[in-house]
């Protein structure tokens, strides 16, 4: 994926509501009334974060009849977990290295 993409995920994913949409999402296909049940804030601020998350390619939607259903497409995730599995090998290897001083000057 290109690097507009790629923001795209990580603009999707920094907002703590839509991280929980995903999270909610995960369990299936659900309107926009059912997900926001478990909110604070209202059904428009619901549709305003669910199309960003529809731009990110995370989520996708269908109708039926009079509803539209969205669901996780958790395939753009994998941008995400590109990226933090470089940065935790560097940090494994960094402490690591930061033990073997430790030990060796005990």
């Amino acid at each position: 994926m290109h690097s507009s993409a790629s923001d795209g995920v990580f603009h999707a994913i920094a907002d703590p509501n839509r991280r929980r949409l995903i999270d909610l999402l995960s369990d299936g296909e659900k309107s926009v009334q059912e997900l926001a049940k478990g909110f604070d804030i209202t059904v428009a601020a619901i549709s305003q974060h669910l199309a960003v998350l529809l731009d990110s390619r995370l989520v996708s939607r269908r109708a039926s009849g009079r509803q539209r259903l969205y669901r996780l497409d958790a395939a753009p995730l994998c941008i995400v977990d590109e990226w933090t599995s470089q940065h935790r090998r560097f940090w494994q290897s960094r402490l690591k290295r930061l033990q073997a001083y430790l030990d060796k000057s005990r």
